[in-house]
């Protein structure tokens, strides 16, 4: 390396104190090991720089700190270039294979990486898997076109179980709060509201209904366990609670037919019902001073935030209703 002057030698007492020291503190990091590879390779500190992208000055100031934390010489400098000093000659045979080995570290980590971005599983609970996950998974595919995504739907109980078994991913609730095992983050809000067939009474009310009337009619709803009847419960639990269900159904489907059909009313999410809403198959019916909002979560199991194509579906979550 032309001009430059080597400066004081590196001691022994220029180490870092002794083998109790933490490793880290001991042994130079992967960058300066790389840096004096070059050198050996190319015989000229200003060409080993060029190579691993930064300047001389700081190529030359990576070589004497690496000098002074092993505290033995390792690169003599002439103006026909750098050369290693026989101390270097054996530091750059060990660093060789330090750094084999984190490129085969390197190289596991993305097959394993790879591995995992190869498949993402998803249990979502039935609202937000029928009426939202469907489009945040094609808007997905567009992104990971080779991550393979299954969907299982359930309540938001099946999904707390199957998030704490590791047989998924990722999921979504509607339910109160976060399930106990799980870390959560709100993606949007929905509302729950009471619905008839167009032919019910209570369609053609001029008062608005009472609490106290919903909570003492027999139902068409949600099993318990489900984020729907999960808010429905804390809602009434102040007039009464909830009459004995007329039909208990697993569906939201089943249920919007089964109201549909003049069995009785029901309370749903006003995203599975929108469109019959709509198109007057089912009409919401108004309810006095009962507050039936409820936040949209994805969850998953505490420390393990979402990596990888479900972070990818996490970040689509966002701007949810």
């Amino acid at each position: 390396m032309s001009g430059e002057s080597a400066g004081r030698r590196p001691e022994a007492g220029d180490a870092d104190a002794g083998a109790g020291a933490p490793l880290h503190h001991r042994v130079p990091d992967l960058g300066a090991l790389e840096l004096l590879l070059a050198v050996a390779r190319l015989g000229s500190l200003g060409r080993a720089a060029r190579a691993q992208g930064i300047t001389q000055p700081a190529a030359s100031s990576r070589i004497r700190s690496m000098e002074r934390q092993l505290g033995v010489a390792l690169v003599e400098r002439s103006p026909r270039g750098s050369r290693l000093t026989e101390a270097g000659a054996l530091v750059t045979d060990w660093a060789r294979r330090v750094v084999e080995a984190a490129e085969a570290f390197d190289a596991g980590t993305q097959a394993l990486r790879g591995r995992r971005d190869s498949r993402l599983r998803v249990v979502a609970s039935m609202t937000i898997a029928e009426y939202l996950l469907p489009g945040w998974l094609i808007a997905l595919r567009t992104q990971r076109p080779g991550t393979a995504v299954s969907l299982a739907a359930g309540n938001t109980r099946d999904v707390a179980d199957r998030l704490l078994a590791g047989a998924a991913d990722l999921g979504f609730v509607e339910g109160l709060d976060v399930p106990a095992g799980l870390d959560g983050a709100v993606i949007g809000h929905d509302r729950l509201v009471v619905v008839a067939a167009p032919s019910h009474p209570w369609t053609r009310r001029r008062t608005e209904l009472t609490a106290a009337e919903l909570a003492a009619t027999p139902l068409i709803l949600r099993e318990r366990g489900s984020g729907t009847r999960q808010v429905l419960d804390a809602a009434l639990a102040g007039a009464g609670g909830l009459a004995a269900p007329l039909l208990e159904l697993a569906s939201t489907t089943a249920v919007k037919s089964a109201v549909v059909s003049e069995a009785a009313p029901s309370v749903l999410s006003e995203l599975a019902v929108r469109e019959e809403l709509t198109a007057r198959r089912l009409v919401e019916v108004p309810v006095r001073g009962l507050r039936l909002g409820r936040e949209l979560r994805a969850v998953w199991r505490v420390g393990q935030r979402p990596v990888g194509p479900a972070r990818d579906l996490l970040g689509l979550t966002r701007g949810a209703p």
